[in-house]
């Protein structure tokens, strides 16, 4: 970090004193320089920041100026514990229903896609079979792309009613089949639902949650997902003996959809869309009723600072994410669910019920039930560490651990030890990787995206993101198992511990940190040449971001000079 010389106090430079972006100018002996501005005759300008003061960082302080009470952003001030996160929660909670519809819907096809491929008169074709299950994802696809014009211009909260029509339709469809191109209809409405879910609900909660929770908060997608797994692998068992149970297990899908529904008529809209449309008094509204009065005039000046460097239209172009800095987070974006995909999450989740058989768990249903628990306890991990460790330290970690992971079950695979053992050490490099992934790689891909996207372009980012993570997931599917016939399961679960590293790499190198920061100030960070002085922040340390870097130091070099 740039820091602020003794030689810049001279008659060339007028340096101004703010402590942070969008809180007022104190006076100097009440804190450290959080940054400081430097304006020349030259027309030659200088942002140099300091440390602040030793404050927790899951606390950010606001100094009031006229008390220096410090608050918190959605907690009180009281002792004993916090519940800052509690009036949030039952809106997240009812979003976080579209996750647990989607692991629903990943599961349910687990075990009666025999049933149906028999009732239906496709049996023993295994590409008929594979396309009644990837059918979901082309669905999602499209989904996804959409999904960014339609809450610019609808908001989140209509959006989310709307998206309910093809996942009802599509759970109504697929259970009243009793033909090929029913089936195939009906899981394709779904796939066009989950698709825009999967954009939607991330950028719900990073736009409703307070910041100090919103890590936390973020973490129920996650949680929702695993539950959505673990209840359709329970339904799943009595299609073991009736044939016909797969359509109840359809209807069922309906369900959560008529909820979630309802639910979101009480939820509340996004704060920053409501101001975004010109809605101040339903913002304020929203601000205090989910992050307390305090909260109301601050996070509204932010709103409006970042909508008056943006533009104020609700629908943003595509084109957009070719420009600076939005190509840089779309990147990032694409790039992490590149990794995420060939780090091989799906191949192992596809091969784990062949490992656990290697143990005597033959039965596919009770070996996917132990992945999906293992999963689940991994996500109650994330949302206590989410907001404590931070974003950046739990994606290192958890590719450092799936590549371990990788790397322990290529050694019982590949060495000449007992067999029993091998299995065994197979069994806890499936198990480790999976915790490993969903304490970080899972929930923490789907959070750090809107939180470093802006706020107008955060659903177009979010969707051309997640399409590019369709897309891989689409590609490890299909050529998964032909890999392992053709080079064996170690040489191809190497390679994912090969790219889980690189991923660590990846994410050190170009994550910058996100936790305690409000959308605003992540935003403004890291576009700084639109900073004016009043809005200035220093950006945290990211390789991704030494460009802005070097050219304060070249700035700070002439004013030395001069």
């Amino acid at each position: 970090m740039l820091e602020a010389m003794p030689l810049l106090f001279t008659p060339k430079c007028n340096p101004t004193i703010s402590l942070h972006p969008f809180r007022r100018t104190l006076n100097q002996k009440h804190l450290f320089f959080n940054s400081i501005s430097c304006s020349l005759s030259k027309n030659f300008k200088i942002h140099a920041a300091k440390e602040q003061e030793q404050v927790p960082e899951s606390k950010p302080h606001i100094i009031d100026g006229e008390s220096n009470s410090v608050t918190e952003n959605g907690s009180g001030s009281g002792e004993g514990f916090d519940f800052g996160w509690l009036p949030a929660f039952p809106h997240v909670l009812t979003a976080s229903l579209s996750n647990f519809l989607f692991g629903y819907h990943i599961g349910v096809m687990n075990g009666p896609i025999i049933s149906i491929a028999k009732e239906l008169g496709f049996e023993g074709n295994s590409f008929l079979e594979g396309l009644v299950v990837s059918i979901f994802i082309g669905g999602a696809f499209i989904g996804s792309i959409c999904c960014g014009s339609l809450v610019d211009k609808l908001g989140c909260r209509r959006t989310f009613q709307l998206d309910t029509i093809p996942l009802i339709l599509g759970a109504i469809v697929s259970a009243q089949a009793h033909s090929l191109n029913e089936i195939l209809c009906g899981r394709f409405l779904v796939g066009l639902g989950i698709g825009v879910n999967t954009v939607l609900v991330p950028i719900y909660i990073s736009e409703v949650a307070p910041t100090n929770y919103r890590g936390s908060l973020g973490t129920l997608s996650q949680i929702g997902t695993c539950l959505g797994i673990i209840i359709s692998l329970f339904l799943a068992f009595p299609s073991e003996s009736d044939p016909h149970w797969w359509r109840i297990m359809f209807y069922i899908a309906g369900i959560p959809g008529f909820v979630l529904a309802l639910g979101m008529q009480f939820a509340v809209d996004s704060p920053r869309w409501l101001c975004k449309a010109g809605r101040f008094d339903d913002a304020k509204e929203v601000i205090n009723n989910i992050w307390g009065p305090t909260e109301v005039k601050k996070a509204i000046e932010e709103f409006q600072s970042v909508i008056m460097n943006d533009s104020a239209d609700l629908d943003s172009s595509w084109l957009e994410l070719l420009q600076e800095p939005h190509s840089r987070v779309a990147f990032i974006g694409g790039a992490l669910f590149v990794l995420q995909q060939f780090a091989g999450i799906n191949g192992v989740l596809y091969f784990s019920s062949l490992t656990f058989k290697d143990v005597g768990i033959t039965s596919s249903a009770l070996a996917s039930l132990f992945v999906g628990l293992t999963n689940f306890a991994g996500a109650i991990c994330a949302s206590y560490l989410m907001d404590k460790q931070g974003r950046k330290t739990l994606l290192v970690g958890s590719y450092l651990g799936m590549a371990f992971s990788m790397f322990i079950i290529v050694s019982a695979v590949s060495f000449p030890i007992d067999k029993e053992i091998g299995s065994n050490l197979s069994i806890l490099g499936t198990i480790l990787y999976i915790l490993t992934f969903a304490i970080g790689a899972g929930p923490v891909t789907g959070l750090v995206i809107p939180e470093l996207s802006s706020n107008r372009t955060r659903g177009k980012i979010l969707g051309f993101s997640f399409s590019v993570h369709w897309v891989c997931n689409f590609l490890v599917g299909l050529f998964f198992l032909e890999l392992v016939e053709k080079f064996g399961i170690a040489p191809v679960y190497a390679s994912f511990g090969g790219v889980s590293l690189l991923a660590a790499a990846f994410s050190y190198y170009f994550i910058v940190e996100t936790k305690g920061r409000s959308l605003e100030e992540i935003e403004m960070s890291l576009n700084p040449r639109r900073i004016t002085p009043e809005l200035s922040c220093s950006i945290e340390g990211s390789w991704l971001f030494q460009r802005e870097k070097a050219l304060l130091s070249a700035q700070a070099s002439i004013c030395l000079e001069a």
